[in-house]
């Protein structure tokens, strides 16, 4: 069993949808807590260590082999938590593969969401630095698009983040710092390379859920 723990509950079909293509037979257990969020933009991530640690002991009690958090401003908490099964967070695959094709280039981390820049940066610099390379970290907030994602515009958001993104030039990877924003890759051109965090991320936590052997999680 794979647990996830969301902030939103758009995520939940998101990532039965995944498994279906996946992964059939896995079955996911989903946390959906958005007061998290709420808590960790008002007082900082670390915050709610506590409250997140409680969703991975809850959910290694009903037998998950791993748990995703599919949330980027708690990923960072989320992943150092002492567990007796992997936790990881969704979008490490993604800044990964992101550092790889941009080499020493420049990458963008976008986000509809400010403190989520910050995390998902600090991600990227680390992955950088694991893989031998030093990149220049430009960063863009999305404006106005969060209100249209809590509205629950899903179109609107989608589009406002791409209109934002397609002007993008100069830059050798775009990473889309929130699982959300993943539907805008359809509206965007080829290059710059966008990459978006839900199938990479699902894929690696997945592996772990099952036992199988995958590439070291820090």
């Amino acid at each position: 069993m794979l647990a996830l723990l969301h902030t939103s509950p758009v995520h939940v079909p998101v990532f039965d949808a995944l498994r279906d293509r996946q992964r059939t037979g896995l079955t996911l257990r989903h946390t959906v807590a958005p007061d998290l969020l709420d808590r960790a933009r008002r007082e900082g991530p670390g915050a709610v260590a506590d409250e997140i640690a409680e969703v991975v002991r809850r959910a290694v009690d009903e037998g998950a082999g791993a748990v995703l958090c599919t949330c980027s401003t708690l990923g960072a908490v989320a992943e150092t938590l002492p567990a007796p099964v992997p936790v990881l967070r969704v979008d490490r695959p993604t800044a990964e593969a992101a550092v790889a094709r941009a080499g020493d280039g420049r990458v963008t981390v976008a986000a509809a969401l400010a403190s989520t820049l910050g995390p998902t940066a600090d991600l990227v610099t680390e992955a950088a630095r694991r893989a031998g390379h030093r990149p220049r970290i430009t960063t863009l907030l999305v404006p106005g698009a969060w209100d249209l994602f809590e509205a629950g515009d899903t179109d609107g958001y989608r589009r406002a983040v791409a209109a934002a993104l397609t002007p993008i030039t100069g830059t050798d990877a775009v990473v889309l710092a929130q699982a959300s924003m993943e539907p805008a890759r359809a509206l965007l051109p080829a290059e710059p390379p966008v990459f978006a965090s839900p199938g990479p991320g699902f894929a690696a936590a997945a592996m772990a859920a099952t036992g199988e052997p995958g590439p070291p999680n820090g």
